[in-house]
């Protein structure tokens, strides 16, 4: 059986990168092949054309059409500076080309640039500005993810998710600033849902179980074994914490419909720019400001990306 799928994703390693790729995929309701990209060191090099020459050879390889037909995709989405000289290559066989994340050189040359708001996308026709980041985190997998950790609706509410990332360039969350958010965390609820992430570090782990210890919680540390009730704690969440350097985390996040506070925890201006384009949009507050919980409705961007493909019919 040949495999005619008209839409390809091209996977960059980095998980997150690719998550934008495919969040957009699995909102289409139509079949898409999954792409994976390895990068080789010319990979770094800033491409000005078409190209396959950042991709290892075994990579290369897998730029070709399905076995049993001639047919190259009619769709190609893809995310990451270092995929676009990729997904233009494939522009120059007769692919449609959605990207997310500025693309580097040739952004003229792509049917749809998905650019979040705070990387400050100039005005073109081929542009998208969205709020955040595009993201795997549906309507559908959140509700799947309620019913898969009904046992978190244990936990005493208002259920607090605390989302922990880390230095945006650097090694580890400092303990002492991880631990006063899990203060800061229980102080707001009832139940703490606390996750670190690669960026944290055992040390800022090991804080966040210290300073939770007289509160209800449920604490997942980066690493750590069995299945990652990360999903869960947003589809049960009541108040989102989540640390300001983690765009995806920031963007997950708003697809619920809990308030979302953000810990300015980086001085990166395009981080700064995230969180003053989702203030304005009243879609997080700052937690430092201590604001009591607000209404807010959830936010999906990514539905509104698969409508603009299926509108102007890509597929």
């Amino acid at each position: 059986m040949t495999d005619a799928r008209p839409v390809w994703v091209l996977a960059d390693p980095r998980a997150g990168t690719a998550a934008q790729a495919l969040g957009i995929a699995e909102r289409l309701d139509a079949p898409f092949r999954v792409i994976p990209l390895e990068w080789g060191p010319l990979a770094r090099l800033p491409w000005p054309v078409p190209t396959l020459a950042g991709l290892t050879g075994a990579a290369r390889a897998g730029i070709r059409p399905p076995q049993g037909t001639p047919h190259w995709p009619r769709l190609v989405l893809s995310a990451g500076r270092r995929s676009a000289p990729v997904a233009r290559w494939l522009a120059r066989r007769g692919a449609r080309t959605v990207h997310a994340m500025r693309p580097g050189f040739g952004a003229a040359g792509f049917d749809l640039l998905v650019i979040g708001r705070h990387d400050a996308p100039a005005a073109a026709p081929n542009i998208l500005p969205i709020l955040g980041a595009c993201h795997r985190m549906s309507p559908r997998r959140l509700a799947e993810a309620r019913a898969e950790w009904a046992a978190l609706a244990a936990l005493p509410a208002p259920r607090v998710a605390l989302l922990l990332g880390g230095a945006v360039r650097g090694e580890g969350l400092e303990p002492a600033l991880a631990a006063g958010l899990a203060r800061q965390a229980a102080g707001l609820g009832g139940s703490v849902l606390a996750t670190t992430s690669r960026r944290s570090g055992t040390a800022a782990t090991l804080a966040v179980a210290a300073a939770l210890a007289g509160t209800p919680h449920r604490l997942h540390g980066w690493g750590s074994t069995g299945p990652n009730p990360y999903a869960g704690f947003l589809a049960w969440a009541d108040i989102i914490v989540a640390t300001g350097d983690s765009v995806s985390m920031l963007s997950e996040a708003l697809a619920t419909a809990a308030p979302l506070l953000i810990a300015e925890t980086t001085e990166a201006p395009r981080h700064r720019r995230l969180w003053r384009s989702l203030y304005e949009a009243g879609q997080a507050r700052p937690l430092d400001a201590a604001p009591g919980p607000f209404a807010r409705a959830p936010l999906d961007e990514v539905a509104r990306v698969a409508a603009t493909i299926r509108l102007r019919g890509w597929l």
